[in-house]
């Protein structure tokens, strides 16, 4: 991997999981360790973490949702920086843990800290690592989904964008629809089944139209959404986390098709 303006040491990095990739799709967790470590950061997994919070958040439990930050912001504690592998949950550590604490002064100055130094893994890279180069190869054409949280509230665009070129074999073409909502949206599709499944119905008729052989996302939740209803549709469209095509680790099966 080629990098540009190393820093002097080597970062600390705490990664944070996320519920789905420690549940669903360990592979992924294993890939960001990968691009990480390429890219010259020494990586931790804090034992201790749990959910960023964001199912409680979003369906208004504001108690849980702090009680649960707080656990996360302790766990996080001491790492030059916090690196997710998904979006929506590094939005909702940067966006919104300050917001839940604006009446505890103290809280609220580490959640404040621990939001400055969080960042989705590929704006990471890209961003402050200052990679420009993977070393990764995949023989296919992909077409590319842009999460909610991580495009509108990171600014999650042409990070990924800019890696995936880098990949020997890759082929990008643009999805129409890019960055629409997939229909999954945390706890929306389970409050609005009937409008998340014609969202998710549109998405996979934009995907097959692209000729695509391969999605790609950074966030396990759209990615499952989409793996479903694909797989539902009979499409051979094969679904994977960015991370694992940028980091090589492709021996697994596509999300959402049964181990061999």
């Amino acid at each position: 991997m080629a990098l540009a303006q190393m820093p002097a040491a080597s970062p600390r990095v705490g990664l944070f999981v996320t519920c789905l990739v420690d549940l669903m799709r360990p592979s992924v967790g294993f890939a960001a360790i990968r691009l990480l470590e390429n890219a010259g950061c020494r990586v931790e997994v804090p034992e201790t973490q749990t959910c960023c919070g964001q199912p409680a958040y979003n369906s208004g439990d504001r108690r849980d949702t702090r009680d649960i930050a707080r656990s996360v912001v302790a766990a996080f504690a001491g790492y030059d920086y916090v690196v997710v592998p998904s979006g929506s949950c590094a939005g909702m550590i940067h966006e919104h843990y300050p917001a839940l604490f604006a009446d505890e002064p103290e809280t609220l100055a580490k959640a404040q800290d621990l939001a400055r130094r969080t960042h989705e893994l590929t704006s990471f890279l890209v961003d402050v690592m200052k990679v420009e180069r993977v070393g990764a190869a995949y023989s296919g054409t992909v077409t590319y989904h842009d999460s909610c949280s991580g495009l509108r509230e990171l600014k999650v665009k042409r990070q990924p964008r800019r890696l995936l070129a880098s990949v020997s074999g890759l082929t990008l073409k643009e999805l129409p629809g890019a960055e629409i909502c997939c229909g999954f949206g945390g706890t929306f599709c389970v409050k609005y089944p009937d409008i998340s499944e014609r969202m998710a119905t549109e998405k996979a008729d934009d995907i097959k139209a692209t000729g695509a052989d391969t999605l790609l996302a950074g966030d396990m939740g759209c990615l499952m959404n989409m793996a479903g209803k694909l797989q539902r549709q009979g499409s051979g469209v094969r679904v994977r986390h960015v991370a694992e095509v940028l980091a090589g680790v492709t021996d697994t099966p596509p999300i959402g098709e049964p181990k061999a």
